[in-house]
């Protein structure tokens, strides 16, 4: 009797013991995100991310979003040093340091988000990782979110009118538009827009038409200038803690890359591209007066002309880089127009 007994306590030992080793085993990503919880970034891309890299890891990784780390500009660094394990942010907040990433930005791409990611990261595969502007990073992923248009909180009829204007610009490709453009800059992270307008501070901003929806911009800039294929696509990477991904075991690690790369890439597009329509839907039913720019308009003749050598700004501003970026260039925009979503 006193045998079983020992041996039925051994057993329930030994379950224990097996139970906790997987409780251990259970590794937590934690991913910094500087957008709101309701933003597509936050409610589509890192759940769905997570849910691949759970299925891809048999449960032994998962993610946990952490909000309130820091202006997006200093999660680079924040990720580096091991403060979160991962996160993403837009390349123009640091200026300087992300020279080639610009390059998905220049005007007349002409592509969704979806098609301009994915031939984003093969392009970065193919030319711009060797210069390493992540330095003490992985790079898991490359995006861009869709057009940037024109948002204000009076009616403009043309370019001309934004002359001498306060708009919110977030940095990189938008900075030189600006510029071309005469308005005045005023630098700050994208959830401080909403603000910035409703006190007036601004008077308009350069964003997707998706943040009518999640900024709540149809409250504040109640009229938007929707130019063909927009203005610029803004550029974002997604990247790791080098050392975290190192704390895992090879498997893991490698499951986790296994759901990144293009495919990360493509899915952040694609979710971007759907936050347009619905922030499209949110200004319409809002009553936000929309003017849809066709290319024929000399709205949009007038933005061609006003980019024209933009393109050639970029190629000598990367010249240092040691990379062919003339054929990037020509790459990027070759398989964003062939690219079948």
């Amino acid at each position: 009797m006193f045998i079983i007994k020992k041996v039925k306590s051994l057993t329930l030992i030994a379950v224990l013991m097996g139970l906790t080793n997987i409780a251990a085993a259970e590794t937590i990503m934690r991913v910094a995100s500087w957008l709101p919880p309701t933003h597509v970034q936050n409610a589509v891309v890192w759940p769905t991310w997570g849910k691949w890299i759970e299925e891809a890891t048999e449960g032994r990784v998962k993610i946990e979003i952490e909000y309130g780390l820091g202006h997006p500009k200093t999660l680079f660094e924040l990720v580096e040093d091991g403060v979160a394990d991962a996160s993403f942010s837009y390349h123009g907040y640091v200026p300087g340091r992300f020279k080639l990433a610009l390059g998905v930005e220049e005007p007349l791409m002409g592509a969704s988000a979806e098609a301009a990611s994915v031939a984003y990261w093969r392009v970065h595969q193919k030319y711009f990782a060797a210069a390493n502007e992540h330095d003490g990073l992985t790079v898991a992923g490359v995006f861009v979110h869709g057009p940037g248009q024109i948002q204000t909180i009076e009616p403009i009829s043309s370019l001309a009118d934004l002359n001498g204007k306060k708009i919110r610009i977030g940095g990189g490709v938008p900075a030189e538009i600006g510029s071309r453009l005469g308005v005045t800059p005023v630098g700050a992270p994208a959830p401080k827009v909403y603000e910035l307008l409703q006190q007036g501070i601004v008077d308009g901003v350069f964003l997707p038409i998706a943040e009518q929806k999640t900024l709540r911009l149809s409250e504040v800039a109640r009229n938007v200038v929707a130019l063909p294929g927009g203005m610029y696509l803004g550029s974002f990477s997604i990247f790791i803690n080098p050392d975290f991904l190192d704390s895992l075991s090879d498997k893991d690690r490698e499951a986790i890359m296994s759901v990144s790369g293009e495919k990360l890439s493509a899915m952040a597009g694609k979710a971007w591209d759907s936050a347009d329509k619905e922030g499209l839907k949110a200004a319409e039913e809002a009553g936000v007066n929309i003017v849809n720019v066709t290319a024929d308009d000399a709205f949009a003749k007038d933005f061609n002309k006003l980019v024209e050598g933009m393109d050639q700004i970029w190629l000598e501003s990367v010249a240092d880089r040691g990379v062919d970026a003339e054929s990037a260039l020509a790459e990027l925009r070759s398989i964003a127009h062939s690219y079948h979503e």
